[in-house]
């Protein structure tokens, strides 16, 4: 399978205690992804959370996709939120956001590992980078 890593660094206004926490809720993922339009089948167990989020795509300005994705979160203190995304289309994306303090906000490393079925690379890879982008600014404006 073909695959990429993207990664971008980030600062937000919060300590790291609250970026995990707000990371580790499946709800908030609604708008902090802009494709992420619903959420639902949340199953918690210790340090592990798994749901469905729904991702809406656009074609041509009118074509609607709604593309239902399993979603796993762990976390691992204040220090890192990760897991693991499984879409029916055979994406595959493993994530990870690093919290690391930085005064009295949080340095965030959002790195994600993509892998595709041939053809989809760059086409995913566009889409999980535009997200990762927004997600920077949405969580700044969040926790700012």
């Amino acid at each position: 399978m073909p695959g990429t890593e993207l990664t971008t660094v980030f600062t937000v206004a919060a300590p790291p205690a609250d970026v995990a926490a707000h990371l580790a809720e499946p709800e908030n993922y609604v708008g902090l992804s802009p494709l992420v339009v619903q959420v639902r089948d949340i199953v918690r167990e210790a340090g592990l959370t798994r749901y469905t989020a729904v991702e809406r795509f656009r074609f041509l300005g009118f074509l609607r996709h709604d593309n239902p994705i399993a979603v796993t979160i762990r976390t691992t203190g204040s220090s890192a939120v990760h897991g693991e995304v499984v879409s029916p289309g055979g994406v595959r994306m493993g994530y990870r956001f690093d919290l690391e303090p930085d005064g009295a906000g949080t340095r965030v490393t959002d790195t994600l590992r993509l892998h595709t079925p041939p053809g989809l690379l760059r086409f995913a890879a566009s889409r999980a980078r535009a997200v990762q982008l927004a997600r920077a600014g949405v969580l700044a404006d969040r926790l700012g």
